[in-house]
């Protein structure tokens, strides 16, 4: 047991270290997108950018809003980091650390949970902009969690299991990602929505929202709020890996590869406009709803016939 406590303790500060060099990177990324060098004068080249960061927003001075409701208020940011750090038990490392068989159900379960500290964190502001943000994350998320949920079951049939551990097992010699192309595709976008990043960020919309479900957080919690984002960012790019990159965590082209993914999301946020909300909605309703469903079918019918056939 302490040595489960130890090793998951270890993670987290990996995590954390990770997620402040995933902010350099993305800093730097969109600066030479924009013909611009970004953070370079703190440390050599900038590798103290991020920490300065962190200590600047956590000293800055904390705001208190006095209509609104201040337990839930602070509470839901915290609540956030945690779901984000938890997110990573599920990862199997050949430790004494939570390798279950059931990881796959526990990533699902644990991400739902975070659609209510960010509708709690709108609704506890009690600012009209941050409502409006909180409604359309939860309506974003809500949406694309039912067609994510059926791209990741096209997966689970073909593989008979809910452990991620199997899947780099599966992809020993074939990459899902060459095997299941259309589908990848849908999933990486449906990730994409599920983080609540550009192109689909409508919770911070800067135009309309000024800036969406987070405009009344300030310091510490404004800072929970975007660590989060950032963990689940890293931990969606191990995801990935995991599912069609042939992932073993024993090699090192395994954390190059989440390198990739995680460069993938910056490329993204750097080069693609917003998309309009109704657009969003209709693309997951009309279009990955029935694409995934028809997928599910297919692979479904595919692997009982090779049972069939094999026996």
């Amino acid at each position: 047991m302490i040595m489960v406590v130890i090793t998951f303790l270890l993670l987290l500060v990996s995590v954390l270290v990770g997620v402040a060099f995933l902010t350099l990177l993305e800093r730097k990324v969109l600066g030479y997108i924009h013909i611009r060098k970004g953070p370079n004068k703190v440390g050599f080249v900038g590798l103290l950018q991020p920490f300065s960061d962190a200590i600047k927003l956590f000293t800055k001075e904390q705001s208190f809003p006095i209509y609104s409701n201040m337990f839930i208020f602070y509470l839901s940011p915290a609540i956030n980091f945690v779901l984000a750090l938890i997110l990573w038990c599920c990862i199997p490392f050949y430790t004494f650390n939570l390798s279950f068989s059931f990881s796959l159900l526990f990533m699902l379960s644990v991400s739902s949970l975070g659609v209510y500290t960010i509708m709690l964190a709108g609704w506890s502001s009690n600012s009209n902009y941050a409502l409006l943000g909180s409604l359309r994350s939860v309506a974003q998320i809500i949406s694309y969690e039912v067609s994510l949920f059926l791209i990741l079951l096209s997966f689970i049939f073909l593989i008979g299991s809910f452990n991620l551990y199997d899947f780099s097992k599966y992809q020993e010699n074939i990459w899902f990602g060459a095997l299941l192309f259309p589908l990848v595709l849908m999933l990486m976008v449906s990730l994409l929505a599920e983080t609540n990043r550009t192109p689909f960020d409508f919770a911070e919309g800067e135009s309309e929202l000024v800036s969406g479900f987070n405009v009344e957080y300030s310091s510490g919690g404004f800072a929970l709020i975007f660590l989060a984002e950032y963990a689940s960012i890293l931990f969606m790019s191990m995801l990935g890996v995991y599912f069609f990159l042939g992932g073993d965590l024993n090699s090192v082209f395994f954390f190059f590869k989440v390198v990739v993914l995680a460069f993938f999301w910056i490329w993204v946020r750097g080069t693609l406009p917003r998309y309009r909300y109704d657009k969003l909605m209709n693309l997951a309703w009309c279009s990955y709803l029935p694409a995934s469903l028809m997928l599910l079918m297919f692979y479904f019918g595919l692997m009982s016939w090779s049972k069939i056939f094999i026996n």
